[in-house]
């Protein structure tokens, strides 16, 4: 499946898996800079100032960095177990194994998910991939 086009100085908002599979072209990206969620539990909001630079309390929520064991979770997991490399699909596997289906567990799928697909699709061939393969293979 071919992503949707995009212009010049588009700016997405919105889960950033969903953005990379329906949006990036395989190998269109020359360096992807990371900076999760951190399961801190809390929502942030973007606040607004006024033309005098004098904050408002207008505002909005960003983001909500808070995870759950879901529907979602549970279908990220299974994609892991049958699509990405076999030794990640038995760590996600042992893991839940281990720890359970919980906050920490949903945290680790969706950043399991989004980490295999940043490197390995949508970075240009060569570029920075030797280091991820030694994680994911």
């Amino acid at each position: 499946m071919s992503p949707n086009p995009i212009t010049e100085n588009t700016l997405f908002y919105g889960d950033n898996l969903v953005i990379l599979r329906e949006y990036i072209a395989s190998e269109s990206v020359d360096l992807i800079y990371l900076d999760p969620p951190f399961n801190s539990s809390r929502n942030y909001n973007v606040l607004f100032r006024d033309e005098h630079g004098t904050e408002s309390e207008a505002q909005i929520e960003a983001f909500e960095d808070t995870w759950h064991w879901n529907l979602e979770a549970e279908h990220t997991y299974t994609e892991l177990l049958t699509e990405a490399p076999d030794h990640v699909a038995k760590m996600v596997e042992s893991l839940r194994d281990f720890i359970g289906t919980n906050q920490m567990m949903a945290y680790l799928v969706m950043m399991t998910a989004r980490l295999i697909e940043m490197p390995f699709r949508v970075l240009c061939k060569g570029v920075e991939q030797e280091s991820m393969k030694t994680w994911l293979g």
